[in-house]
């Protein structure tokens, strides 16, 4: 069974069953950038509106990706010093982030014909008779 990636949670499914959906975080990101430039915690949070509250991410590997995606150029990031608070630091996506946002979406479109694709074969070969059982073999033999 494939290993648990640290700072992700487990899915409904059982203990350590992989969310390959992580992957997901990072085109999130982007379009929660590409709306509004935002801070750390404030993405956390609006990435529930992605799915991701349902399962526990360690806000470390939030800032992991913004961190990775700052140094690929992807976002930029400044300390807001005026907000009446401590100061924060906000990202803003870049005209990289865009074009790298844009490829993701092209890429998801296309992943979601193959997965829709993969459940319509699932679901029909579930609600076929069992070719395999040794009742259907007794069956065609008569």
């Amino acid at each position: 069974m494939p290993r648990m990636r640290r700072g992700f949670g487990h899915s409904s499914f059982g203990e350590g069953l992989p969310r390959r959906i992580y992957g997901f975080v990072m085109p999130c990101i982007l379009l929660l950038l590409h709306r509004n430039p935002s801070y750390g915690y404030k993405i956390i949070d609006d990435l529930a509106e992605f799915g991701f509250d349902k399962v526990p991410m360690d806000p470390s590997v939030i800032y992991r990706y913004l961190r990775d995606m700052e140094i690929n150029g992807q976002i930029t990031s400044n300390w807001e010093m005026e907000s009446g608070g401590p100061p924060r630091r906000v990202y803003q996506i870049t005209d990289s982030g865009d074009a790298f946002l844009k490829a993701w979406v092209r890429d998801i479109e296309e992943t979601k014909i193959t997965l829709e694709n993969f459940i319509k074969a699932y679901d029909d070969h579930m609600v076929e008779p069992d070719l395999h059982s040794d009742s259907k073999k007794e069956e065609d033999k008569k």
